[in-house]
């Protein structure tokens, strides 16, 4: 019943039948855990990723963000990202683009998030990180110029979104020739058809397709003790956050480990 449900609420906001509505109250959402949640150690708002064969290198500091810094790893693996020019569509807390610029030697990434409170709070816990910025804007309407980017992340965001294929005309504008679209995010797993559509913009040619859903639960079982112990600390939200974190028994992990939800992950190459 709760993978039936959620696939249910994702229905609505995939299709996009309250557009206005839909990115109306996402944006008070993170408004809202933006002003709640000011801990310096929270930079990520993804479910994570854990890979199936040997960890990742990553820095002793870094290390409590391995589940969530996973999905950033998987996406720009093999790529070529130093000296390019990076946008994070959907940044957040700005974690996912504080690890590219520390780690890839990009010549320059941007995080653009839709909430202006999300935004305040990645410009001030990243403000230590060279060659980052962020800036509040709409994924269905980016503010850049055309071929301004490399390499366009896009990461646990665009369910969040009213109208998922002018976010990718958009992604395919601001894109040179040659450069590259990663993409993850879920969706039930009866909308997977619609989501080919949705993506496949002129100019994008889909590279990669794979389902990387086990791996997210194997994330969100290696994050829920540190989950559970900050909701613990907010009774109020207790259910909101459970349900919002994917924790354990939530209508999201339930789809996830059920396949009723799939999290996909995919690259997208620009023609030319």
């Amino acid at each position: 019943m709760s993978s039936r449900l959620f696939s249910r609420v994702l229905d609505v906001a995939a299709l996009g039948k309250f557009p206005r509505t839909q990115k109306w109250v996402w944006r008070r959402i993170y408004n809202m855990l933006s002003r709640f949640w000011g801990d310096s150690d929270w930079r990520f708002m993804n479910y994570g990723f854990v890979p199936t064969g040997a960890p990742f290198p990553l820095k002793p500091e870094d290390e409590a963000e391995r589940a969530f810094i996973g999905l950033y790893h998987q996406a720009l693996d093999g790529l070529q990202v130093e000296g390019a020019r990076v946008l994070e569509i959907g940044s957040g807390r700005g974690g996912g683009s504080r690890y590219i610029a520390r780690y890839y030697a990009p010549s320059a990434v941007t995080g653009l998030d839709y909430s202006p409170e999300t935004v305040r709070r990645a410009q001030k816990l990243n403000a230590d990180t060279a060659a980052l910025t962020f800036t509040q804007g709409d994924a269905e309407n980016l503010p850049f110029a055309d071929a301004a980017f490399d390499i366009v992340v896009n990461i646990e965001s665009s369910h969040c979104y009213g109208d998922v294929p002018a976010f990718a005309r958009e992604v395919a504008r601001v894109l040179k020739p040659g450069g590259w679209f990663t993409f993850a995010d879920m969706r039930p797993k009866n909308q997977l058809a619609a989501l080919d559509q949705q993506l496949g913009a002129p100019g994008l040619e889909l590279v990669d397709k794979r389902n990387i859903s086990q791996n997210v639960v194997a994330a969100l079982n290696a994050a829920e003790a540190r989950k559970q112990a900050r909701i613990g600390k907010i009774p109020l939200l207790r259910r909101f956050m459970s349900e919002f974190s994917g924790s354990k028994g939530s209508m999201l992990y339930k789809g996830l480990s059920g396949g009723g939800v799939v999290y996909q992950a995919r690259r997208y190459r620009k023609a030319g």
